[in-house]
C-alpha cells in the first residue's frame, strides 16, 4: 500500500517533470512570448524547411528589417512582433505572414501560419496551422524529423 507521503511526492515529480519544459522557456509546450521571440530571433539567421522539406534562409536584423532567400526568389522587408506572433511582411511579395511559434529543441523553432499581415493578427488570426521549422543557422539544429504537434 502506498503512502500519502509517497503518492505526494510522485504525483508533485510528475507535476513538476510537465513544468519543467514551461518553466525553460516553453520548449514544446505553448506558444513563445513576445520577450521570447526578441531574444531568440533578433539579429539572427536561421536556415529551415517546409513540410515539403525545401530549405530557406532568413536574416532578421536588429534594425527590423528582414531578408528572405530560398531556391526559387529573394526577398527583403520587415520582421515584427505583433499580438504575440512573429511577422515577416515582404517588400513586393505577398508570401509572408505572421506566425505563432513553438520553441521544441535548443535550437529547433516551429512555425505556425496565422494571418497574413500584422492588422490580421492583431483583429482576426486563424487557427495556427504548422507552415516550417527553423534553427539559428551558426548552432547546431536540434529538430526532430516530425513536427511536434
Amino acid at each position: 500500500m502506498t503512502s500519502f507521503r509517497t503518492h505526494f511526492t510522485i504525483v508533485g515529480l510528475s507535476v513538476l517533470a510537465l513544468a519543467g519544459p514551461l518553466a525553460a522557456g516553453g520548449l514544446g509546450l505553448g506558444w513563445m512570448s513576445e520577450p521570447e521571440l526578441k531574444a531568440a530571433l533578433e539579429g539572427q539567421a536561421v536556415e529551415g524547411e517546409y513540410p515539403s522539406g525545401r530549405p530557406f534562409k532568413e536574416r532578421y536584423e536588429a534594425g527590423g528589417r528582414v531578408a528572405y532567400e530560398d531556391d526559387l526568389r529573394s526577398s527583403g522587408g520587415h520582421w515584427s512582433i505583433e499580438s504575440g506572433t512573429f511577422c515577416t511582411i515582404y517588400d513586393n511579395d505577398p508570401t509572408g505572414g505572421c506566425f505563432r511559434v513553438r520553441k521544441v529543441g535548443s535550437n529547433c523553432f516551429e512555425f505556425y501560419f496565422v494571418a497574413r499581415t500584422e492588422e490580421e493578427a492583431r483583429k482576426d488570426p486563424q487557427e495556427p496551422d504548422w507552415t516550417a521549422r527553423a534553427w539559428i543557422e551558426d548552432r547546431e539544429a536540434t529538430c526532430k524529423d516530425r513536427i511536434s504537434a
